[in-house]
């Protein structure tokens, strides 16, 4: 297979599923080619995973004038009819009012310099992650290029707003679509018609177990841990709060928070105002060896957040054999099994996740039992390999499939020429 990634931004230091899909679908012997709509900012090059990735992505912008209106006019004048249609469904998936026609007009653009680049290196499929915005630049240019096009379904953000993105029109016209879990799948079956569903297909993240050594867990534990980024749907507040209610009885009690994001400064002051400032350690993004470093100095990985996918990086901390305590909401309840691998708290609820914090915190036994849970829970149902050999086969009977149906058709073409 010859195929093409599309992201908003790649490599970023917060998607390393992304990443680590593209590597094991090159160990599977496709040639994939990764694009991105922005370069990826410095602070996201957390490792040589990353410099490599970016070095060898193709990057939309900042487009070249000259490179933009060569590749539409080289689109337009090869296939005028396939150029109009794709004006015809830019038009009409577009976002009412001005400020709508104007975002629109630059995905159209975008996306003809992405199946321009697609049709020169005679790449046969483009896949898209996080389906918002570069979603509609890959559906956009599978139009224009007269290629095929998937996507993974993650949410939780094209939920919010299924309309403006047009998720139905999305999953209509998509080869396949690949949903992280049944939470994110179920949301795509509103906006999709039942025919169409079978071709929405279950294929997790996942992680690599292999890498991840299993943490011991003995006494009173004192350590917690974020990795994420540092956004609103995060509840971080909530979190800190939880802290504060944490260090009556646990004074030395430290939070480590890994990632950054456009709420650190507020997050900082928070803490200080709540009287945290030793007790929380603000460390900005890391790679995924330093990471894997945390997992191995901390008793309990923590998660408060108001909206998710399900996160990749309570697989890693699973698979560490770290004891998590999550919200209970998207898709996280299949990776987290409550009172078995791990807790499941109310979203909002800073004396709940308090409460459970300290359940772990003070029983050791208990930490082991649910990271050993934990990491046979991601072994068998989230584990890398597994999940991108099935995407793999998915893709791979998508592009037969489709190469079987349009076969006749030419062939019939064929016939009445010579006839």
């Amino acid at each position: 297979m010859r195929i093409a990634y599309l992201t908003g931004e790649y490599p970023r230091a917060t998607d390393t599923f992304i990443q680590r899909e593209v590597a094991n679908l090159r160990s599977m012997g496709a040639d994939v080619h990764t694009f991105s709509i922005r370069r990826t900012g410095d602070e996201h090059i957390v490792g040589e995973e990353q410099k490599t990735e970016r070095d060898r992505t193709f990057y939309i912008l900042p487009a070249n004038i000259i490179n933009l209106v060569s590749a539409h006019l080289n689109l337009l004048f090869s296939s005028p009819s396939k150029y109009l249609e794709s004006i015809r469904l830019a038009w009409s998936i577009s976002q009412p009012g001005l400020r709508g026609a104007f975002y629109q007009l630059f995905y159209f653009l975008e996306a003809g310099i992405v199946a321009n680049q697609i049709r020169r290196r005679q790449i046969e499929h483009l896949h898209n992650h996080i389906a918002e915005a570069s979603g509609t630049v890959a559906m956009l240019a599978a139009k224009m290029g007269g290629f095929s096009y998937s996507f993974t379904l993650h949410g939780p953000y094209i939920f919010f707003k299924p309309y403006q993105w047009r998720l139905d029109e999305k999953i209509k016209r998509a080869l396949f679509v690949s949903c992280i879990s049944n939470y994110a799948r179920s949301q795509g079956m509103i906006f999709a018609p039942i025919e169409m569903w079978d071709k929405m297909h279950i294929i997790h993240c996942g992680v690599d177990p292999s890498l991840f050594d299993v943490v011991s867990h003995q006494h009173q534990g004192t350590r917690l841990l974020y990795v994420g980024r540092l956004a609103a749907a995060k509840g971080l507040p909530i979190l800190l709060e939880s802290l504060a209610i944490l260090k009556q009885q646990h004074p030395q009690i430290v939070l480590t928070v890994v990632g950054d994001g456009s709420d650190r400064k507020e997050l900082e002051s928070m803490s200080v105002k709540l009287g945290l400032s030793h007790n929380v350690k603000f460390v900005g993004y890391k790679s995924q060896a330093e990471v894997r470093e945390y997992f191995q100095k901390t008793d309990v990985f923590v998660m408060s957040s108001f909206a998710e996918g399900i996160p990749v990086v309570l697989m890693e901390a699973m698979a560490a054999g770290v004891p998590v305590v999550a919200t209970q909401i998207a898709g996280i309840s299949e990776l987290v099994e409550d009172n078995i691998n791990g807790y499941l708290v109310p979203p909002g609820d800073s004396k709940v996740l308090a409460k459970r914090i300290q359940d772990l915190l003070a029983d050791y036994k208990l930490r082991a039992a649910f990271g050993k849970a934990g990491r046979a829970k991601v072994e068998r149902d989230f584990n890398i390999y597994h999940e991108v050999a099935r995407l793999h086969q998915v893709m791979n009977s998508a592009l037969q499939n489709r190469v079987e149906s349009i076969r006749p058709e030419y062939q019939e073409k064929q016939f009445s020429l010579t006839k």
